[in-house]
């Protein structure tokens, strides 16, 4: 991503007249608050999710654990993911190239591609439990529930920012605004893959060897 988008203005604000389709990103002096403020979001969040992680290796070399299947759903929720993580970063791009109008529009389907991911981990939600597998009758599938509930909460996190990009005024606020959502989409694509790695393709005997046990 390129850095221009993370800075801010002489005195934080525009420079006179409003900019112009190649001035947005101009004049920067230092990074945004608000870049600042997410990256140490992200990293907070990062520990948070390598803290269940953790515990769900952990939990998972107990006699009462039964791996659960994963629905195909997780799959669409991937893809939906993905594909609203590519647009934003095209937004992004619009937005450095002072296309605003074509950026707004990609902003936009980025959104409903991630509000999509919420309704498709609902669906595999509801796919879990018509086989009874719930959170209370399974630790595998307690911690399927909990790691999904605790990255779907971040994507709606995630859904509030998108609607301050989405109303934000052309110029360099709505730029820099739609880069901290790219950069946010990008990091919720890369935790919900180490998600699903986890819950995939762990295993006991794995966890085991790792930790000098096996």
């Amino acid at each position: 991503m390129n850095a221009n988008l993370i800075y801010r203005t002489d005195g934080g604000g525009e420079r006179r007249g409003g900019p112009g389709p190649g001035d947005v990103g101009r004049q920067r002096t230092g990074p945004a608050p608000a870049s600042i403020g997410l990256w140490v979001f992200m990293g907070v969040v990062s520990s948070l999710f390598a803290l269940f992680v953790t515990a769900y290796a952990m939990r998972m070399d107990s006699p009462d654990w039964h791996p659960v299947a994963l629905p195909w759903q997780v799959w669409l929720s991937t893809a939906l993911l993905a594909a609203g993580s590519a647009v934003m970063q095209a937004a992004a791009r619009a937005a450095r190239a002072g296309r605003l109008s074509l950026a707004h529009r990609a902003l936009r389907w980025g959104g409903l591609a991630a509000a999509a991911f919420v309704g498709s981990q609902l669906w595999a939600w509801q796919a879990l439990l018509a086989i009874h597998v719930a959170p209370a009758n399974n630790p595998a599938g307690s911690f399927f529930f909990l790691l999904t509930a605790m990255h779907g909460l971040h994507v709606l996190g995630g859904l509030a920012g998108w609607v301050l990009a989405m109303r934000a005024a052309p110029g360099t606020r709505m730029a820099l605004r739609i880069a901290l959502c790219a950069r946010y989409w990008h990091f919720l694509l890369a935790v919900w893959l180490v998600l699903l790695a986890a819950l995939g393709w762990l295993t006991p005997e794995f966890v085991r060897f790792i930790c000098g046990r096996g």
